[in-house]
């Protein structure tokens, strides 16, 4: 058998951080198992889905790197297919048209609850003989067994049944025309070849509906594997007020697809006591009977920690492309500065995010408009604008405008002032970097350029006599 999993989101929104470690388990066990992963959009909400959520999640899954084999497919391009079943279904005698108005409904589960009741379906038109008007809408409701139980053996929660006399004669398709997510979900993993089910716990009371449909059209039941939620820092469900919840906001805000990749494998799975995995070592170790039963906490501070880890050794290149795109996010023409691998190997150490990295980078790559007042205070003093003069010589009469000479060169000039280093390089890195904080003097000149840092120095000369 060839193991086939599948991420199906619902494009009413982008996609979370929850939805993405399902994607995430998804992909990981197709890979592990040398099978395939299907990546499909439920947009039977018509309402609610839109066309920015679904690039967004196309987007956000692209940056994650979680290639699907097949898709993705759409919902909304299946109706024909899925009209097909339901007269197969209403042929058969295992689905009905039910015309009960809204009306009635409503009064029938007001009256269930008054008695103590579970509201559900009473069946009042499941066996009906009565006549109706060709004209009269009606929804299709599947004929949910009455009798015996569901039963199913999830992979994380462990064996799991429900008597079907808790079940009523649920709605597979609208007055509307409208196919429903539960008897969507059903055609499609049949359709597909779907043999493993990997989403989030809510769906668990989902799961005896679809598995009884699954019966009903004679097709194999795959085996399910519901995940615990993830939690925000605080312990509660994770929401929008514990800050960025969607994939591409944690990109907005710095941080590398690997980091996040590796975070969210570690919310709810565990291989010992390891915490940084390369991707072929999650394909190689991921099992789903791994995964944790328990709800998983979201850590901030982790995050932070695993994205310092992979600016500093993922291979600069890779953390310059991704650089790339936050300095153009924030104006900056790539090309009016320094190459960013060069960036990258002098801010790594130094910041603790892509967002933070092209901030202060900034500077290499457009005209500074102001000198930090903070660092002139302490910095500027009697006799630094000759400090700055001798400097200015110095680096005009460079032969070579790399770090090592150019570092030794101002070291020299510090001997021959008979003052620190400080003295030296300080005040050339407010000259230079509008700020007292920057790499190596050296390098933060290679970053400038010998153009720009000569007449960026010239200019602090000139600002600071006056």
């Amino acid at each position: 058998m060839v193991v086939k999993t599948r991420f199906a989101p619902s494009p009413t929104g982008y996609l979370h951080v929850g939805g993405a470690r399902t994607a995430l388990f998804s992909w990981l066990y197709a890979r592990h198992c040398g099978g395939k992963f299907v990546l499909r959009i439920e947009d039977t909400d018509r309402e609610r889905s839109t066309q920015p959520a679904i690039d967004a999640i196309l987007e956000s899954m692209q940056w994650l790197k979680l290639t699907w084999d097949e898709g993705p497919y759409y919902q909304t391009k299946r109706f024909d297919r899925y009209q097909e079943v339901i007269d197969q279904l209403l042929a058969e005698g295992k689905a009905y048209k039910c015309y009960c108005t809204k009306e009635r409904l409503e009064k029938m589960r007001a009256d269930q609850m008054a008695r103590g009741e579970k509201p559900r379906y009473d069946g009042h038109c499941r066996d009906s003989q009565a006549e109706h008007s060709p004209d009269e809408p009606y929804v299709v409701r599947f004929k949910n067994p009455s009798e015996g139980v569901v039963a199913f053996d999830d992979l994380v929660k462990g064996h799991i049944e429900f008597a079907n006399s808790e079940l009523d004669d649920f709605i597979i398709q609208r007055s509307d025309g409208t196919p429903t997510y539960n008897f969507c979900v059903v055609v499609d993993d049949a359709d597909m070849g779907i043999t493993h089910v990997i989403r989030g716990d809510d769906h668990v009371n989902n799961t005896p509906k679809q598995i009884n449909l699954y019966h009903a059209l004679g097709v194999p039941v795959p085996v399910f594997c519901h995940v615990a939620m993830i939690l925000g820092d605080d312990g509660t469900k994770l929401s929008k007020r514990h800050g960025a919840v969607s994939v591409m906001q944690y990109r907005e805000d710095g941080y590398l697809p690997e980091a996040l990749v590796n975070y969210l494998v570690r919310l709810g799975w565990a291989h010992g006591d390891q915490e940084i995995f390369s991707v072929p070592e999650m394909i190689e170790y991921f099992s789903l009977d791994a995964i944790s039963k328990s709800a998983s906490s979201f850590n901030t501070k982790k995050l932070d920690w695993l994205n310092a880890h992979y600016m500093k050794t993922l291979p600069v290149e890779e953390v310059a492309a991704e650089l790339t795109w936050h300095l153009k996010r924030i104006g900056i023409d790539p090309a009016a500065g320094p190459d960013p691998k060069l960036v990258v190997k002098c801010y790594a150490e130094r910041t603790h995010t892509l967002k933070e990295m092209a901030q202060k980078a900034a500077c290499y790559y457009q005209d500074i408009t102001a000198y930090d007042p903070a660092g002139v205070k302490k910095w500027i003093k009697e006799g630094s604008v000759d400090i700055l003069q001798a400097a200015l010589e110095v680096l005009t009469a460079a032969p070579a405008w790399e770090a090592q000479p150019l570092d030794e060169a101002l070291s020299e000039l510090s001997k021959r002032l008979e003052v620190g280093m400080g003295k030296v390089g300080q005040p050339l890195r407010i000259a230079l970097t509008g700020s007292a904080m920057s790499p190596g003097i050296g390098d933060t000149l290679v970053l400038c350029g010998r153009e720009r840092s000569l007449a960026r120095i010239a200019a602090a000369i000139a600002h600071f006599k006056a």
